[in-house]
């Protein structure tokens, strides 16, 4: 394995025209902080850049949609990401942002530099014009019908409904969003990146010299290069951006995906006026975060630009993490469907790092995964309070009780293969945990951790002090072996702490506070030791680590996930152009009359076994209470709905449904994203209503 001096990380830019979010921190900045950490705590000479993207359509786009300008939304979002990084602890060591100055002088030189070197290819291309708004349309200002499910809202470069990539050329009746008029193709020229001629060395870089990547990387990296590679337009024609370097570019900016990468250099240039330490030495390992979306640009563009540049140095590895879903949907910030940092915080405050640890202990590193606020309470309820929390909380209390809060005595001589399989144990975890996050495997160092403490508990079970320290059993003997074991017991918790400070921070600084030590305890090195807390030292007392919480916490929080969405879904069917509906036959009023519609409330709801779309509901009607099968499961969370006010067809004939038998129907919409929406009275009216 290759030696290196210095490590230089960075994490992708999030685009500045929104508030952080759950998926962000799982995709790559949690992983990443928790490597720098450690690579801190083994005293390497690291930097952790990060900063926002504040160029692009999606920053237009946000600034049209909300009645400002581009510098007014970057200027608010940035500090709201900003914020929402500091909260959670992730330790850049600069925040930095793509408007700066440094960063337009940086990207700009950067482009010259290709261009002198005759790298570019000019080409004169047909784009689509809005010729009211008198400007050239990027693919996100041009809506039309989605030729692959007939989406009449698809983007021009994505349906957002069935998910297929789309060219403006294939939709159906394009038209621009900023006038609605019809598009016209103009002829416009832009500067190209001739990426296949870099296909060869790319090929030998990655496919040959980085194995050891992950499959996810390795695998879309070498699919790319399998398809062969075309030359890609690094300018675009936009009024907000860097504008393209040369006499001849009016009314062109740089591609976003040319100048973002670039933030890392002039990043890390406004940290240091040794910034090409970190970017030109070959004895630097380059490390980039991201999600799996971002990996063609980090693997394949920005390596070859850095290439054709000459005098960078290229990655080591590029760990992407897959997409975190929630509640079994992917993420939405359109329709709301997400979980904000912020918010968050807010709602739980003090809790920064059991957020932190579900994240990472579901972390999506090799598929996708889903957060669930079951999931999150269920961790932090089983794994965070219940065993690394308990542990240290019992090793505490014990101390205080039988050793008046000092670290007691070590005797040497009472010394049994129990304390000698723990002392194995400690130093066998550390490691394993070593080897792990040198592997960029953080979920599994996590685990490590965790079931260490676990072991600790047993260690204390096996032991049982509190049995020797009976009035007749406290012998000379027996007062060494409760010191011997709440000795142990005590360095097991020192060397917890440093394991478990690149993962949750703040509960490491609680720990210290408790032991009344100072950080350099937790440089890496001293993990496994033993005689980090010396006999005879005060403790402070106990504090809980991690408190539980309750079910009302997330049943609140389930309503307001779905609430936010039904909000955000009414706002957008406002707002969008709705195609008609297929209409069903005509009827006269004896048929609609002959439904018995009535008003009740959900009380109970369960998932039926053995099925993904089956819920078992008990619906209360006021005169009776009726037990309903719906098919909903794959929209709602049961614990979520609990409470709902509904509309039921009560004179429905019975229907058996996996062995239960369904007394009615709930009325329920559906919107054009295919989500299901509960049809209710807005107001609260008693159960058993009659609907008409």
């Amino acid at each position: 394995m290759k030696e290196y001096n210095r490590i230089l990380v960075t994490a992708a830019l999030p685009y500045a025209n929104g508030p952080l979010h759950i998926g962000h921190l799982a995709g790559c900045y949690i992983p990443a902080d928790i490597y720098c950490r450690y690579e801190r705590a083994r005293k390497k000479d690291i930097l952790f850049v990060g900063g926002s993207d504040e160029h692009g359509v999606p920053i237009t786009i946000r600034a049209m949609n909300e009645g400002i300008s581009p510098k007014e939304v970057v200027d608010k979002y940035h500090a709201l990401l900003k914020e929402g990084f500091e909260q959670m602890h992730i330790s850049f060591d600069i925040y930095s942002r793509t408007t700066n100055p440094v960063h337009h002088k940086t990207a700009s030189d950067f482009f010259r530099t290709l261009y002198d070197e005759q790298i570019f290819e000019e080409k004169e291309t047909e784009q689509y014009y809005d010729e009211k708004a008198k400007t050239f349309l990027a693919d996100r200002y041009i809506t039309g019908t989605c030729p692959v499910c007939g989406n009449p809202n698809a983007f021009g470069d994505q349906c957002e409904r069935c998910g297929s990539s789309l060219s403006p050329e294939q939709l159906i009746n394009p038209r621009s969003t900023l006038s609605d008029a019809v598009p016209v193709k103009r002829k416009t020229k832009h500067w190209y990146f001739p990426l296949q001629k870099y296909e060869t060395f790319l090929k030998e870089w990655i496919l040959e010299g980085h194995k050891e990547w992950k499959n996810n990387v390795y695998g879309q990296c070498k699919s790319w290069l399998d398809n062969g590679l075309q030359s890609r337009a690094m300018t675009r024609d936009s009024s907000w951006g860097i504008k393209v370097p040369l006499p001849d570019a009016g009314g062109k900016v740089l591609y976003v995906w040319f100048d973002a990468p670039i933030g890392y250099i002039s990043a890390t240039k406004e940290l240091t006026p040794n910034w090409a330490d970190y970017w030109c030495q070959p004895d630097t390992k380059l490390v980039h975060f991201i999600g799996k979306d971002n990996i063609v640009f980090h693997c394949i563009i920005f390596p070859a630009m850095l290439k054709a540049h000459g005098h960078f140095v290229l990655p080591d590895n590029v760990p992407a993490n897959e997409f975190l879903n929630i509640e079994g949907e992917k993420v939405s910030t359109s329709r709301n469907w997400a979980v904000w940092v912020l918010e968050y915080i807010r709602d739980f405050p003090g809790c920064e790092d059991v957020l932190r640890y579900v994240l990472c202990a579901n972390a999506p590193e090799t598929k996708d995964n889903d957060f669930t606020w079951k999931d999150f309470q269920d961790r932090n309820n089983s794994e965070l309070v219940s065993i690394f929390g308990n542990f240290v909380n019992r090793t505490f209390v014990l101390v205080h009780k039988f050793c008046t809060g000092k670290v007691p005595v070590w005797h040497e001589e009472l010394q049994d293969k129990t304390d000698e399989e723990l002392l194995h144990q400690i130093r066998e975890t550390k490691a394993a945990v070593e080897d792990l996050l040198d592997q960029y495997k953080f979920r599994d160092a996590l685990f490590a951790i965790i079931d260490l403490a676990r072991k600790g508990n047993k260690y204390l079970q096996d032991k049982e002090p509190w049995k020797k320290a009976g009035k007749e059993s406290t012998t000379a003997e027996n007062k060494a072996l409760i010191d011997n074991c709440l000795y142990l017991s005590l360095q097991l918790t020192a060397s917890l702490a440093i394991l478990i400070n690149p993962f949750l921070p703040g509960t490491a600084k609680k720990m210290l506070r408790m032991m009344k030590v100072v950080d350099r305890i937790l440089d890496w090195e001293n993990a496994g030791k033993t005689g980090l807390l010396k006999s005879g030292y005060s403790m402070r007392a106990p504090e809980l680590l991690f408190r539980k919480i309750e079910d009302a916490e997330i049943q609140s929080q389930m309503e307001k996930l779905h609430r936010n969405s039904i909000k955000a879904d009414k706002i957008e069917t406002i707002a969008a152009p709705v195609s008609a509906p297929e209409n069903k036959p005509g009827i006269q009023y004896e048929d609609f009359a002959r439904l018995d519609l009535k008003t009740g409330i959900i009380t109970q709801a369960e998932k039926v076994a053995k099925t993904d779309k089956l819920i078992k509901l008990e619906v209360d009607l006021g005169f009776e209470k009726r037990t309903i099968v719906s098919g909903i499961a794959l929209h709602f969370d049961p614990v979520a709905i609990l409470g709902k006010q509904v509309v039921v067809v009560t004179n429905l004939a019975p229907r058996k449904m996996k062995g239960i038998e369904s007394n009615g129907m709930i009325l329920m919409a559906e919107d054009e994203h295919g989500k299901l929406i509960f049809i209710a009275p807005d107001e609260k009216i008693n159960p058993g209503s009659n609907v008409s």
